[in-house]
């Protein structure tokens, strides 16, 4: 076995590890969570097509959008539960055709590719002009951060990724010409997986709201995918022509040379 064949299993592995956590308890309880914001956010984005990315979090995100054609893409499956993806493909070369998809979600994908930039780049390449992009991810700043900081040498999901800061994900966005439409933080208790501590932490949702907001455990941005209009040069002839009739002297390097 190669060097490359270890690589690409260590890889699986660790894909079908966080695939089994988002159905632990505190998975479930994320994966709901995060259904219930997307759900306030995909009814208003239409389209014909809508694209789920990732094998993470794949419990029927979609099935709020109005959108008719979904479709849920994956590098691989492997949890025990839950509906299987409609493809399998790498995220940073998805099978799909240019300009054609109207909506992407991007569930918890960033922090566990070894290539975000590239993962946004492709969704930017198969979105139509003014399509949105939906991303939901784990918050550096925040108590999940911090068990992050405290556990990720376990190497053990969900702390062995990568939590990006929001702002470094949005100057990632407007390099690519996307309008952030919305950023939204929730999730304020501790990632614990005690149902019981968990219900007498309850309080700290609304008080995070309120006190700390940007401090949430997850993050979700909404974006919009710019077009930038090109003026035809005849237009730009058109006018210098009126401005010359109109009697408004046209500005010229002669004129400034003997000023």
């Amino acid at each position: 076995m190669t060097e490359h064949d270890n690589v690409v299993n260590e890889q699986a592995e660790k894909r079908a590890r966080l695939g089994k956590w988002f159905y632990s308890v505190l998975g479930l309880r994320v994966t709901r969570l995060e259904k219930n914001r997307l759900g306030q956010v995909l009814p208003g984005l239409f389209g014909y097509h809508i694209v789920q990315i990732g094998e993470f979090a794949a419990d029927h995100l979609l099935e709020t959008s109005r959108i008719n054609h979904k479709i849920h893409s994956a590098v691989d499956f492997s949890a025990e539960d839950g509906p299987g993806p409609d493809f399998l493909s790498s995220h940073v070369a998805l099978p799909i055709a240019s300009e054609s998809v109207d909506v992407v979600v991007l569930p918890h994908v960033l922090e566990f590719d070894d290539n975000p930039h590239q993962v946004l780049r492709e969704c930017e390449r198969i979105l139509i002009g003014e399509g949105h992009i939906v991303i939901t991810a784990f918050n550096p700043w925040s108590l999940w951060g911090l068990w992050r900081l405290l556990l990720a040498w376990r190497e053990q999901p969900p702390w062995q990724g990568r939590y990006y800061r929001v702002n470094r994900v949005k100057d990632w966005l407007t390099l690519l010409d996307f309008e952030i439409i919305k950023s939204e933080y929730f999730f304020y208790r501790p990632p614990l997986q005690n149902n019981r501590i968990m219900s007498k932490l309850k309080f700290m949702e609304q008080l995070g709201r309120y006190c700390w907001p940007v401090f949430g455990g997850i993050v979700m941005l909404v974006a919009k995918k710019r077009v930038v209009p090109l003026t035809p040069i005849k237009m730009q002839w058109q006018t210098r022509r009126q401005l010359i009739a109109s009697g408004v002297a046209e500005p010229s390097a002669r004129m400034n040379r003997y000023t």
